[in-house]
């Protein structure tokens, strides 16, 4: 994928996510069924994603030289999400720094702001980058080791939407939410 192809597959995913986080009750935005994380802690958990690769976006090349070469070329963004998905399914987790405290429904439209003004800056970070760059520097990434930039901005993609999947289909949509809940609470 070329630059223009990834801003512009970033925009959509930030914006598939919130339009579905817009789509929810308040009730449905602060709990979640089956202990699971609720659809602002998921929001809340993107957020906390996206800051570090804005960071690193926005750092100057010189150090981003701490964290080495990539020793081979950018991975697809298949790969990247395969690789992602087998570290998921072999019981990998989210490391500390990236897991949400509980939110409440007073923090929705603050947490809304952070994650599109998150994607804004992604989005206009990454046309400071030239195409050679984005596969000359790496950064660390908790579970997947040292990726390109390219490889953390399709992670970054492919992270969105694993999210908004797993809370699409929590929504089940042939069962209306109060059978749902009964269903979990007896």
């Amino acid at each position: 994928m070329q630059k223009p192809e990834i801003q512009q597959l970033l925009d959509k995913s930030f914006s598939d996510f919130t339009t579905f986080i817009g789509s929810l009750s308040d009730h449905r935005f602060i709990v979640s069924p089956e202990g699971k994380w609720s659809a602002g802690q998921q929001l809340d958990h993107l957020i906390r994603s996206a800051k570090p690769v804005n960071k690193a976006l926005s750092m100057p090349r010189f150090f981003l030289r701490w964290f080495g070469k990539p020793a081979k070329a950018s991975r697809s963004f298949e790969e990247i999400r395969d690789v992602y998905r087998d570290r998921l399914q072999h019981g990998a987790v989210s490391t500390r720094p990236y897991i949400p405290p509980v939110t409440e429904i007073g923090q929705r439209e603050t947490l809304l702001k952070q994650f599109d003004q998150q994607k804004s800056k992604m989005i206009g970070l990454v046309g400071n980058w030239d195409e050679p760059e984005l596969d000359r520097y790496q950064l660390p990434h908790p579970l997947l080791g040292k990726l390109t930039t390219r490889e953390v901005l399709y992670f970054t993609i492919y992270h969105n939407y694993h999210h908004l999947h797993t809370l699409q289909l929590r929504e089940k949509p042939e069962q209306p939410w109060p059978t749902q809940l009964e269903r979990v609470i007896f």
